[in-house]
Order: structure tokens, then C-alpha cells, then sequence
């Protein structure tokens, strides 16, 4: 396992990417002044800002359906979990955009490669995310726990 965001898990085997960039800012707002460069004053962290890149062929690794199934999860609207392979979380992150190349077609139409670009933004790690992904679960679980006992 490379990384997983959310319910999707980035493999060998699903859709691997080649290349992961980030970008982080951070929130120095200018002050004019007279007669000098202006001031700068910390506001804080910015945006954080991941670019996934990769390439998939459909006929030794995942393919349409993986990026089908990242493309649900983002028009759910929610953010989701980012954690690398190594343990390391990110934090929650929303999808700003999924972009795909089909390349190498064949006759009836099917990529035999797909080129896929993937940008997320990390969002602030209030509660709310959290509870609205595990809400559902957490009902499903209260309604099985009588049946337990």
C-alpha cells in the first residue's frame, strides 16, 4: 500500500502513482508602509496542497473503475483521511479536481493507458468531518450491539 485517502486504498494494484508533489503555504499578509518595504505579519498556515500523478494500464493494473470510485468519493463532498503507506497522516483532505487522459485506444473504445492527475486540499480537522464519516457506522454498529446481547 502506497497511501490511502479515505475508503481508497493507492496500490500497485488499484491505481499507482508515479508522482506525489505538495505544495504548503503560509499566510504572510503585507502591510504598507511609508517610504519602506512593507511589513509582513503572520497570519497563519494556508493552503496544503497535494498533486497526484499517474499512469495506469488497465489490463495489468486498476483502471476505470478505481478512478470511478475516487470520483463518488469526492462528489460526496466530504473530506477524507490522507495517510501515507508509512503510517503518516496528513490529515483530512477534499478533492479539487481528478483529471484523466485515455490514451492507446483500442477498437471498441478502451484505454489500454490512463494517465490520471489527482489534486487534494487539506481542510481544517474539526470534528465534524470525522462524525460525518463514521455517522453512518457508528448507527449501523448501535443497531447490531441489541442482536449481540
Amino acid at each position: 500500500m502506497m497511501m490511502i485517502y479515505g475508503m481508497f486504498v493507492f496500490a500497485l494494484d488499484t491505481a499507482a502513482y508515479q508522482e506525489l508533489q505538495r505544495q504548503t503555504r503560509w499566510r504572510q499578509e503585507a502591510q504598507g508602509r511609508v517610504g519602506l518595504l512593507p511589513a509582513r505579519q503572520f497570519l497563519g498556515p494556508g493552503e496544503d496542497t497535494f498533486t497526484l500523478t499517474g499512469t495506469l494500464h488497465p489490463q495489468f493494473t486498476g483502471g476505470q473503475p478505481h478512478l470511478d470510485q475516487v470520483r463518488d468519493m469526492a462528489s460526496q463532498g466530504h473530506a477524507w483521511p490522507l495517510i501515507e503507506g508509512t503510517g503518516k497522516n496528513y490529515g483530512f483532505f477534499v478533492m479539487e479536481s481528478l483529471k484523466e487522459r485515455k490514451v492507446a485506444l483500442m477498437r471498441d473504445g478502451a484505454a489500454q493507458q490512463i494517465d490520471f492527475d489527482m489534486v487534494l486540499h487539506r481542510v481544517e480537522d474539526d470534528n465534524g468531518n470525522l462524525l460525518a464519516m463514521l455517522g453512518p457506522l457508528a448507527g449501523m454498529a448501535m443497531r447490531a450491539v441489541p442482536r449481540l446481547v
